[in-house]
């Protein structure tokens, strides 16, 4: 029987800066995760934190990670032809299947966009995939924003909205991902569309209640949680809120079940 909790030694492939805070690391395994999924990357006497996967392909996955504690920081010291351990993939990612032949509004602050990465891809890859697609996505400052590269050629496809909170950048909005939830023709899609938010709990929180504004039912919203988890597996409990366990059910909610859960 394979054990679901034993971390497997990977080699570091590449090691890409994307911001001032934020890195892409490379790692080679096999491990063939869901779109959404996250796994443990660890350090033996250092520690584990749970991070979602950003890309994947044959060979590879790619882990889009900010420094915010001992394990991210110790990670930072890694580079190409190094050793991470991982183990996973864990948790239930984006309903993708479901997102057949929709119209897909994404929405997502700072970091929030790692999860969501691959999933973007695969529509920008196969554009017959999804009847279009809406995407907003923020950041705080120019010193922040990741996927630069993606991030153009989405735009070769995708409706466009990206923003900084307060900077102002030549073909950049000015504001929070907020104001412009109304700018989403969502009149025009009928029933066939769904909603994907993530980011920051404060973000997810008042996207969401600009997203319902325009009059979409809770069951097309979509969120992702990715705090408070720690041993992925629902016995340390630490993601435990009421009934629910993030790293089990999660991190991938409906609305109808996340309005309970952000903070």
């Amino acid at each position: 029987m394979k054990n679901i909790v034993k971390p497997v030694a990977c080699k570091i492939l590449e090691v890409k800066r994307e911001s001032l805070h934020e890195y892409t690391y490379r790692v080679e395994t096999d491990i063939k995760p869901e779109h959404g999924q996250f796994l443990q990357l660890s350090i033996p006497k250092i520690g584990e934190a749970p991070i979602s996967v950003s890309s994947f392909g044959d060979g590879y996955m790619d882990f889009t990670i900010r420094s915010v504690g001992k394990v991210t920081d110790e990670i930072f010291e890694k580079q190409a032809g190094d050793t991470l351990f991982l183990r996973g993939a864990y948790g239930k990612g984006w309903p993708v299947d479901q997102f057949k032949d929709k119209h897909m509004v994404v929405i997502t602050g700072g970091t929030g966009l790692a999860p969501v990465k691959s999933m973007l891809n695969k529509f920008y890859d196969e554009p017959d995939f999804t009847k279009s697609v809406h995407l907003i996505s923020g950041f705080k400052n120019e010193e922040g924003i990741i996927f630069k590269g993606d991030l153009e050629r989405w735009k070769e496809r995708f409706d466009t909205i990206y923003a900084l909170d307060k900077d102002h950048k030549d073909g950049w909005e000015t504001g929070f991902v907020t104001e412009f939830v109304s700018r989403i023709p969502f009149g025009d899609f009928g029933d066939d569309y769904a909603v994907v938010v993530v980011g920051p709990p404060p973000m997810m929180k008042f996207t969401g209640f600009e997203v319902l504004k325009q009059g979409v039912p809770e069951e097309k919203i979509w969120m992702s949680f990715e705090r408070k988890m720690s041993c992925a597996v629902g016995k340390c409990g630490h993601c435990r809120i009421d009934e629910v366990y993030v790293c089990l059910d999660g991190p991938v909610f409906n609305y109808t079940q996340a309005k309970y859960l952000v903070d």
